[in-house]
């Protein structure tokens, strides 16, 4: 039996009471509460509500050391920043964010200085500025000495307090709540002994914004504090949004060790001792990152920790030297009092022997998938700070910049929810009503978090490779499993969290085959522009984590973009599919009839109307040709998954007419086919409706459209099967020939790929003793008869998965549905659909 699937929903209690708010901010960090500050002093008569796991005055800000990347000093400039960002960043990095992030973090540091951050300033009142890692300038503000996160968090705590923004502390978030749109509304908690409230309860909003930190504490050591157990993260693939980039975590190079058994929260040694002229020895006293990197020492964190690591692999040791004895104990003391005092207190002075480091695990790259303004690909939900990827640090953070996009972007975040509300009230637009969730589907067994810990920090944290990242797997698909009913609870709520977030990162590190900035496979150790300059977009679904690969800079504008790939599409694919359909329709000639008839100036309005009843797919898809071909204004009137009715008008464009009449045909033969499927798919739903079975589709598919068409089944109800011969082994008659028998052929693939779940197809009921023998996960049917099937059922008795497959209709469906079978395999989904009649309506 394969393992349980990653819950979708946190099993809990219902919410005990609720709140209502303008605005929930779950996180109290830099970018929480710069958000709940900024949106209060935009909209004053606004309630803004701010929920934090610990207390307001905690998380990861705090533990911050070196400071804020910024460019103060004349002498520097935006373009210098931005490409020092853009080199750690190897290729991945949004230039339109990065860009953004440069020009306007001066501005929202020296707003965070009105706010009451005091740093560190010169004799004749400038502020200091430093270096760290990867920078070409002294850019790098701080405040006592190496205390810029305390420093800052005290700062924004204390103006929180002043303030009208009300706090809920010792609050963890568990889901998100929407509305019947599947737009945000909220959020549900659970709020622990200390806390103003108690119990689970839920917080009614009109935006909720995700500021929850990192997920360092996935592995087992880490500078994260013990609450960073990526809890916004794992929200965010439950609510079914669009994670990028977290196989990219970085690790600090410099970690203070404290032996091999220690585990947890290990201290950390700021970059910025390395700035001020601290470097790194092994155990003979050779300054080995010499010729390793130009910039020696102060190269990018991810050059420096693989040196680490090999320095450590050739010598045999865990650790190596940091060396600032040169510094003396005045300077120790003055501009690293911080590190000097835990250095004392773990038996180390730094400033008579070098201190003993290690990487350990840091900073997530990646996250939850935004735009330039904060906003997820689920509307209503933002993210900010570490739990978001805005594009900003590609595959590896620039030191000090993870301060900066804190404040840039809490700040357009909470310009974006002003804006956006402000719109809908101008519209008269009230707020969906809160929806019923989803049911729940399990919790991990507390028990479970230190094997999970362990096992990534073994096999998937700065070395990786093909064998330790498919055992780290297995161990983590393993541990889904559980003996007892696990109760809900903070712990078992926070390893579920760790193991959701732990799967995705392994399943995308297995996938990402090259070495990029924190990504090192040992087994693909080069860089590969070629086949990897790109980005790993996860979503998780019932049938668990669907990842695609979107090339870097591709040509769908970024909301579409966006949208297909939280639709489980490639856009890069979908690219290349309107690039083939225009290329066959146009030629080198062109459209030689709009071209005559229209002249290039003509512009018009035009909608595309459903002629006939059924489920709309595809409209993403056809605004995209619309766009590539000069629309101006597209306005979607319905969304997919919709039933529809002759005459609906689906959406609206406008643009050059040349364009739109061009653009028409290709634009329609992917909406008409794919919503003819989800036409049918529905039809089918809707047939064995009330009954445990499932609709599920098959590889019959048309070549090229297997993304498109599958999607399609999905929008009808539907549930996907297969994408290819290779995501599982299906053992079919031929195969019994050709290996000797059916046993024969289960340990054969067995002992090939012992990974992959194994299905089995039968055409006979007395096959189904001797498949259920080897352990088949999954029994296919074929052609059985509505009593052979009950039949089938009650041998099973639920010790396989079952599948109804050959010679179904509509009119049958039910009856093989209410035997008790778990799918109803239907190729002409796929295969056969009819079309749904729409057309293109110019306006005049």
């Amino acid at each position: 039996m394969s393992a349980p699937a990653i819950p979708l929903r946190l099993t809990a209690p219902d919410p005990g009471w609720i709140a209502e708010a303008d605005v929930v901010v779950v996180g109290s960090g830099i970018a929480g509460l710069t958000v709940a500050l900024r949106y209060a002093e935009l909209d004053p008569a606004a309630k803004v509500l701010v929920v934090t796991k610990d207390v307001l005055s905690s998380g990861s800000t705090r533990w911050a050391q070196g400071g804020i990347a910024a460019v103060l000093d004349p002498r520097d400039s935006p373009d210098e920043h931005l490409s020092d960002t853009l080199i750690a960043g190897v290729g991945l990095c949004d230039v339109r964010a990065v860009r953004t992030l440069v020009t306007e973090g001066p501005g929202a540091l020296r707003r965070l200085m009105e706010r009451g951050a005091r740093f560190d300033r010169t004799p004749d009142g400038e502020l200091q500025l430093t270096r760290e890692g990867g920078h070409r300038r002294d850019r790098i503000v701080h405040a006592g000495g190496d205390a810029t996160g305390a420093e800052v968090q005290r700062a924004l705590a204390e103006a929180v307090r002043a303030g009208a923004v009300e706090v809920i502390e010792h609050a963890l978030v568990l889901d998100l709540l929407t509305d019947a749109r599947g737009r945000a509304r909220g959020v549900t908690l659970h709020v622990m002994g200390e806390g103003a409230r108690d119990g689970v309860g839920a917080v009614h909003a009109r935006a909720v914004v995700l500021a929850t930190g990192g997920m360092g504490q996935v592995y087992a050591s880490t500078t994260n504090p013990v609450v960073s157990t990526g809890d916004g993260v794992a929200l965010a693939l439950r609510a079914g949004a669009v994670v990028r980039d977290i196989e990219f975590v970085q690790f600090h190079p410099t970690v203070l060790w404290l032996g091999e058994e220690s585990t947890g929260q290990q201290p950390l040694i700021s970059e910025a001792v390395r700035g001020e002229g601290a470097f790194l020895i092994d155990h003979e006293g050779r300054a080995f990152m010499n010729g390793v990197h130009e910039l020696a020492d102060l190269a990018p964190r991810d050059v420096v920790a693989k040196a680490i690591m090999r320095t450590m692999r050739e010598s045999g040791q865990s650790h190596v030297f940091l060396d600032g004895r040169h510094f003396g104990a005045d300077r120790w003391k003055t501009r690293f009092p911080t590190i000097y005092a835990v250095c004392r207190e773990h038996g180390i002075d730094p400033a008579t022997e070098p201190i003993p480091v290690a990487p350990a695990a840091h900073y997530a790259s990646g996250g939850v998938r935004t735009d330039l303004h904060g906003r997820t690909s689920i509307e209503g939900l933002y993210a900010c700070g570490e739990v978001a990827c805005t594009g900003v640090h590609g595959a590896n953070r620039l030191a000090s910049n993870s301060l900066l996009e804190g404040l840039v972007f809490a700040e357009r975040i909470a310009a974006d929810i002003h804006a956006t509300h402000g719109a809908e009230e101008q519209r008269g637009q009230v707020p969906g009503e809160v929806v019923a969730s989803q049911s729940a589907t399990g919790l991990a067994d507390p028990r479970i978090r230190t094997k999970v810990q362990a096992r990534m920090s073994g096999g998937a944290s700065v070395l990786r490779g093909r064998e330790s990242l498919a055992e780290t797997a297995r161990a983590l698909r393993d541990a889904r499993w559980t003996p007892v009913q696990v109760q809900p609870c903070t712990e078992s709520w926070e390893a579920t969290n760790l193991l959701t977030v732990a799967t995705v990162l392994v399943g995308a590190a297995r996938a990402r085959l090259e070495t990029r900035g924190s990504h090192w496979r040992e087994d693909f150790p080069d860089r590969d522009d070629n086949d990897w300059l790109g980005h790993l977009d996860v979503t998780l679904t019932e049938e668990g984590p669907q990842m695609t690969y979107t090339p870097h800079g591709d040509t769908t504008p970024p909301r579409l973009a966006q949208e297909l790939a939280a639709a489980g599409l490639d856009p890069a694919e979908i690219d290349a599919l309107i690039d083939r359909a225009l290329a066959e329709d146009l030629q080198e000639a062109g459209d030689v009839t709009s071209l005559a008839t229209i002249p290039a100036e003509q512009r018009a309005v035009a909608d595309v109307v459903a002629r006939k009843d059924g489920i709309v797919a595809g409209l993403a898809v056809a605004e995209a040709v619309f766009v590539r071909l000069g629309a101006a204004r597209t306005e979607r009137r319905a969304k997919d998954g919709e039933r529809v009715r002759a005459g609906d008008v689906l959406m609206t464009v406008e643009g050059p007419v040349r364009g739109l009449l061009t653009a028409e045909r290709t634009a329609l033969n992917l909406l008409t086919h794919l919503s003819g499927i989800a036409t049918l798919t529905g039809r089918w739903v809707e047939a064995v409706s009330g009954t445990r079975a499932r609709v599920r589709d098959s590889r019959k598919t048309l070549p090229g459209l297997r993304a498109l068409e599958k999607y399609a089944v999905r929008r009808g109800g539907g549930v996907n099967h297969r994408m290819s011969l290779s995501d599982a082994a299906l053992i079919k008659d031929n195969h019994v020939v050709a290996a000797g028998g059916v046993a024969e052929a289960f340990r054969a693939v067995r002992e090939r790929y012992p990974e992959l779940p194994i299905e089995v197809e039968v055409d006979r009921i007395d096959q189904l003793g001797p498949v259920l023998e080897e352990g088949a996960e999954e029994i296919l049917l074929d052609n059985f008869t509505v009593e052979e099937t009950a039949q089938a059922v009650h041998i099973v008795r639920n010790r396989a998965k079952l599948e109804a497959s050959g010679g179904l209709t509509l009119e049958s469906a039910r009856a093989v549905a209410e035997t008790g079978v778990d799918y109803l395999a239907v190729g002409a989904l796929t295969h056969s659909a009819p079309a749904l009649d729409i057309a293109l309506d110019l306006r005049g």
